[in-house]
C-alpha cells in the first residue's frame, strides 16, 4: 500500500459536524472570434476603394479590443462588419481592376485599328 493511501485510509471520516464547503470554478471554453485584421490590413494597403479597407481595419481593431475585454457579442458584431467591408472592398477592387484591363484592351485594340 502506498503511504498516501494508507494515511487517507486511517484518517476516516472527519470528526467535525460542520458541512463541507466546496468551490466550483466553471471554466468557459475559449470562443474563437475571427477579427479579420490581416485581411483588413491587406484591403487597406492594396484594394481600398472608397476607403473601405481603412474602415474594415478599424472595425477589426475594435473587434480585437472587444475580444480582449471578454465581450464576445461585441467582438462578433465588429468582426461581422469588418468582414462585410472587406468583402465589398475586394469585390469593388477586383471589379475596378477587371474594368481597367478591359478598357486598356479595348483602347489598345482601337488604336491598332486606326493605324
Amino acid at each position: 500500500m502506498i503511504k498516501e493511501e494508507h494515511e487517507v485510509a486511517t484518517q476516516g471520516t472527519p470528526q467535525d459536524s460542520r458541512p463541507v464547503m466546496s468551490t466550483v470554478v466553471h471554466i468557459q471554453p475559449e470562443t474563437v472570434v475571427p477579427d479579420y485584421i490581416v485581411w483588413s490590413l491587406l484591403s487597406a494597403l492594396y484594394l481600398n476603394p472608397f476607403c473601405l479597407g481603412f474602415m474594415a481595419f478599424s472595425y477589426s481593431v475594435k473587434s480585437r479590443d472587444r475580444k480582449m475585454v471578454g465581450d464576445v457579442i461585441g467582438a462578433q458584431s465588429y468582426a461581422s462588419t469588418a468582414k462585410c467591408l472587406n468583402t465589398m472592398a475586394l469585390v469593388l477592387g477586383l471589379t475596378g481592376i477587371i474594368a481597367l484591363i478591359i478598357y486598356l484592351a479595348i483602347t489598345s485594340f482601337s488604336i491598332h485599328i486606326k493605324f
